[in-house]
């Protein structure tokens, strides 16, 4: 046997008993033995270091150090999930997906939501190349180096899976390991870690690999992305990946109907507690892979797929104080200040009120004891009162009056929940928020400034609008507090990055009320530069698809203003994207301009998404259901029965991928 023979046998047999252990839990050779063979393979490797390969055995051990992880855009964007916490919910969602898929025979898969951080692993040729966190859907950062080191995730399939795919899945630390990583803690002296969640996320982004190898992380896969069709269903590819080598928990249970999914839901609200690792709630997803892609995706969201939430753990404590947050827009946030209280792993001392119609509802004042429970067990939120305990000179709330920032007195519109502070120009938080909005990931993505730094430069009087950013010289930076030249250095390069952005990015980054991200997307395809869309009229705006009353309002608010428009021109000589680029334009036509078209079945010569980017940049609309306003089809293989039944009863054309591609050319 050749030395490279041993090696690749070395690997071969030591992945096999990684498996075995990690994975199947069941040892097949001892500890004393594996390190044996492990060492015999370092000792191999070292010697031989043509033979090196980054998913050997011997490189789960880490020892790599990252300075800094890069960011990563996925490839396929990881989308969160709706939450919902009744039967009532879960119905509402199954009408919802059977009227778009014209059909009540739907298969559902059940899944544990595990609570950890969520991954996304990427393989090509059967190898592990890459791990991104999940970041904010759109790109996250890449921790290869640290991922590696959990043994329980194959580094390299024993047979072909399929060629090129994504897994995705959460890292979890099991309880049994973060308890004795506490234990170990409080001996050295040590603040225990709050809970595991945070504890495996933070794992994530330690700059040591080494470090990350002695944490007791573990990783359960709940998704195969691929656009192989080898399986048919969402059940079906799991199955087969933990065939290959993934930890896909056998806990997946099919179901018919939402009754079968309720089942689930009760039977592990109470087995969870006996589950060596936390769970928050149950996944239902539409297990046909062709259903999944009829549905497709809200701009959040997956629409074949929902959480059921269990019920949230419900603490009472003490309110000890109300204050008031303004917001970037002006809103004002009130916030209960309470006892120090231990909920869901985490020490909660503040809680959101959300406005003064909810504080009037539960009656809620300074001294009482509060219910306080995690919405969603994410953000804690009062949920009643106990007035049994209420203090005998206890005082109704008196909301306030005017801004807790800059005095100016607080105006609230009709049908309007929130009160706001029409100071938006003289109210720090809401300039220094403007601004942190401005340079955040979904719109203008500034590296090397934060909101500490923006609050900074505002102090200091070098920014007062998000303008001011690209006047900024190295030498104004560097005197601040905890910079440096090459962070000053950093921050400058990156805001003259942000120049490079595509106008519907910087629509959005503009702050504009009520325009988020879909809808700065839909403006600025329609309108192509800001100069389109500040001019335009009510009317004109309204007629946009999607765009209502309020966003129109809104925007001609904004575009009457003065100061706004000194900004755009200020932004304009400075080079920004204010209008969509000639190369994005001439890929744009209004060949398809009025027309709702349906995309249904399976293609070949485009995926579905680029299918639905094509009727969009010709100008058509992308509709999820047919009816009556629908004006075409374009149908691949196996487009389900009753939507063509449906299509032929309303004597809607259905066109061929060939026949829509020759249409648009």
């Amino acid at each position: 046997m050749t030395v490279e023979e041993k090696v690749l046998a070395l690997r071969e047999e030591l992945n096999k008993h990684n498996y075995n252990y990690y994975v199947l839990d069941n040892a097949t050779i001892s500890d004393y033995e594996f390190d044996i063979k492990l060492k015999e393979l370092e000792k191999l490797e070292v010697d031989n270091p043509n033979l090196f390969d980054p998913n050997s055995p011997t490189q789960r051990v880490g020892g790599q150090i990252t300075k800094s992880f890069n960011t990563i855009t996925h490839k396929n964007r990881m989308y969160s999930l709706d939450n919902s916490y009744s039967k009532e919910d879960l119905l509402d969602w199954e009408k919802r997906i059977q009227k778009m898929l014209g059909t009540t025979d739907i298969e559902y898969t059940c899944e544990l939501k595990y609570d950890g951080a969520s991954i996304n692993l990427t393989y090509e040729n059967g190898k592990f190349v890459r791990a991104v966190t999940r970041g904010d859907g759109v790109q996250g950062d890449e921790v290869t180096t640290n991922i590696r080191t959990i043994k329980s995730i194959p580094l390299i399939l024993s047979e072909d899976f399929v060629a090129d795919f994504e897994m995705r899945g959460e890292i979890i630390l099991p309880l049994e390991g973060f308890n004795l990583m506490n234990e170990e803690r409080v001996l050295n002296g040590e603040e225990p870690y709050r809970n595991p969640r945070n504890t495996a996320s933070g794992s994530l982004k330690l700059q040591d690999s080494g470090e990350v190898a002695k944490r007791p992380l573990d990783c359960l896969l709940y998704q195969v992305v691929t656009n192989e069709r080898k399986y048919k269903t969402h059940f079906e590819s799991l199955e087969a990946a933990r065939k290959f080598g993934f930890k896909v928990p056998h806990t997946i249970e099919l179901a018919k109907s939402i009754d079968e999914v309720l089942d689930f839901v009760n039977s592990w609200d109470v087995k969870r507690h006996d589950l060596p690792y936390e769970t928050d709630g149950v996944v239902i997803k539409v297990n046909s892979l062709q259903q999944q892609d009829e549905l497709g995706y809200t701009s959040k969201s997956p629409r074949w797929a929902i959480a059921y939430k269990f019920k949230a753990e419900q603490v009472s404590t003490v309110l000890n104080e109300i204050t008031y947050q303004v917001g970037r827009t002006g809103a004002i946030t009130p916030v209960a200040n309470l006892e120090p209280v231990h909920l869901a792993g985490t020490i909660v001392k503040r809680a959101s009120l959300h406005n003064s119609d909810q504080i009037e509802k539960l009656d809620v004042r300074v001294g009482d004891t509060v219910y306080v429970e995690k919405g969603g067990e994410i953000i804690p939120k009062i949920m009643g009162v106990d007035l049994s305990l209420r203090p005998s000179d206890s005082e109704p709330t008196l909301y306030a009056t005017h801004c807790p920032e800059c005095g100016t007195e607080l105006v609230r519109t009709d049908g309007d929940a929130k009160h706001y502070c029409p100071n938006e120009f003289g109210c720090a938080p809401q300039i220094t928020g403007r601004i942190q909005h401005y340079i955040s990931r979904k719109a203008m993505d500034i590296d090397g400034l934060g909101g500490e730094t923006v609050d900074l430069l505002y102090k200091e009087g070098l920014v007062e609008n998000y303008a001011d950013l690209y006047e900024l010289k190295v030498e104004q930076i560097i005197p601040l507090e905890r910079m440096a030249e090459k962070s000053a250095q950093n921050m400058i390069d990156g805001i003259a990055k942000s120049k490079e952005i595509p106008f519907e990015k910087v629509l959005f980054a503009l702050g504009i009320r009520f325009v988020g991200e879909t809808v700065a997307k839909k403006l600025a395809k329609h309108f192509k530069s800001i100069d389109n869309l500040l001019n335009a009229n009510f009317d004109t705006l309204i007629s946009v698809d999607e765009i209502g009353e309020k966003i129109a309002e809104s925007v001609l608010n904004f575009s009457k203003d003065e100061k706004n428009l000194a900004t755009i021109e200020r932004l304009k000589s400075y080079g920004i994207q204010l209008e969509i680029s000639q190369e994005q334009l001439q890929n744009q036509t209004n060949k398809l301009e009025g027309k709702a078209i349906v995309v249904s079945g399976v293609f070949h010569q485009m995926s579905r998404n680029e299918l639905k980017k094509a009727i969009e940049d010709n100008g058509g609309k992308v509709s999820s259901s047919i009816s009556k306003k629908t004006s075409f089809i374009v149908a691949g293989d196996n487009m389900g029965p009753s939507k063509l039944t449906k299509a032929q009863n309303l004597g809607i054309d259905i066109i061929s991928e060939e026949d829509f591609i020759n249409m648009i050319k």
